[in-house]
């Protein structure tokens, strides 16, 4: 805000309290339990996917997870 800014710009009439309806931090991002391994994909594969994870501004990594997670729950549930 700049330092010349007035009172009189400040929302005027009736304020009404909100119920703090947000998790706390520890429960926004769950954390999995993983297993790191190495793998060899091919270069059109990963490619595909770092295109699509940057149109989506998440890691290639974590749309691969996905991509393996929504696979098994597939197959598993046959």
């Amino acid at each position: 805000m700049k330092k010349n800014d007035s009172i009189d710009a400040a929302p005027k009439g009736k304020l009404t309290i909100l119920k703090d309806f947000l998790p706390p931090p520890s429960q926004l991002v769950r954390k999995q339990n993983t297993v790191r391994v190495t793998s060899e994909f091919t270069k059109s594969s990963i490619d595909f996917l770092k295109e699509e994870a940057k149109k989506a501004k998440v890691p290639y990594q974590r749309m691969l997870r996905s991509l393996v997670d929504l696979y098994v729950a597939q197959q598993a549930g046959r």
